[in-house]
């Protein structure tokens, strides 16, 4: 693209997601924003192209409330929510939309269903943020919507009932029949130094994972605490839906399975289009396995 192209895409983008140029220090769309977008993404270990996708407005949020005060002592409860009833989970620390601490999706940015829905299959995300709290926040700006967050201690957020349909994993077919999670992490290793000063510890750093024929930089991985609550939450979700413990079979790409919306079973973002990379190095039939 050249710089006039970069600039009609950003203020596409700021369109549907909800941002403006005061984002990146501009008052309008010119070459200065892509020039400090591409700075930014240097920063930050980002591909540096000058365009805000998703991946870089979550990363650049992040940034602007890495001084947010994290929700200390939410109610918590032992069950999750589809169709408006409960089903039992077996993990202690789950606050739902209600409750007090609860992280909610606005109407308007999720499909209601007043018959039952019957999702075929669950999508696990990374949310490129530093917290579940802001990534609700950046969902919310971009009117999009998930299920579940995971937190970095481990905390399960459900945002919203199962049953309705969250806008998450890109295309309306793949909405209606899924579920969705988003499994709380900053992503670049430039964050590590902040997990540290607020108590949760260094993350694992992950190295030569490969997605869709490449490999990847290393970056920060999930906390053990975190996929100990994942396994409980595929679980429970088997329990309530009766979504089949399968993966995708191919295993670091997109699966022609999940890219038809015929695949039934637990998957990440990656195996439904080559467009994202979440997430990668997540062995989930292992997981599965253990559960």
């Amino acid at each position: 693209m050249n710089i006039a192209q970069k600039i009609a895409w950003n203020k596409d983008q700021a369109q549907k997601n909800g941002w403006k140029a005061s984002l990146w220090n501009c008052t309008d769309f010119n070459e200065t924003l892509v020039n400090n977008i591409t700075q930014f993404q240097k920063s930050y270990g980002l591909t540096s192209d000058g365009l805000c996708g998703s991946t870089t407005y979550r990363t650049k949020i992040s940034a602007d409330e890495q001084d947010v005060t994290l929700p200390m002592n939410p109610q918590t409860s032992e069950y999750i929510i589809y169709n408006d009833e409960r089903f039992p989970i077996e993990w202690d620390k789950v606050v739902l939309w209600g409750e007090r601490g609860g992280l909610k999706c606005e109407p308007g940015t999720y499909s209601h269903y007043s018959q039952k829905r019957l999702p075929r299959f669950m999508v696990t995300h990374w949310d490129v943020c530093l917290s579940s709290s802001i990534c609700a926040k950046v969902l919310r700006d971009r009117g999009i919507s998930v299920h579940f967050s995971i937190d970095s201690d481990g905390t399960i957020y459900q945002l919203m009932d199962i049953n309705h349909a969250a806008w998450h994993a890109g295309s309306r077919s793949w909405n209606h029949s899924s579920i969705g999670v988003e499994v709380s992490n900053a992503y670049s290793l430039k964050w590590q130094s902040w997990y540290v000063n607020k108590g949760f510890g260094e993350r694992p750093i992950i190295e030569g994972a490969r997605v869709h024929n490449q490999t990847l930089d290393p970056y920060l991985g999930f906390y053990d605490v975190q996929l100990e609550a994942l396994k409980a939450l595929y679980k429970a979700i088997h329990i309530a839906t009766a979504i089949p413990y399968e993966t995708p079979s191919v295993k670091d790409g997109v699966d022609p399975q999940c890219a038809k919306d015929l695949f039934t079973g637990f998957c990440s973002h990656y195996h439904l289009t080559e467009r994202k990379i979440d997430c990668a190095n997540l062995d989930i039939d292992k997981l599965l396995n253990e559960v």
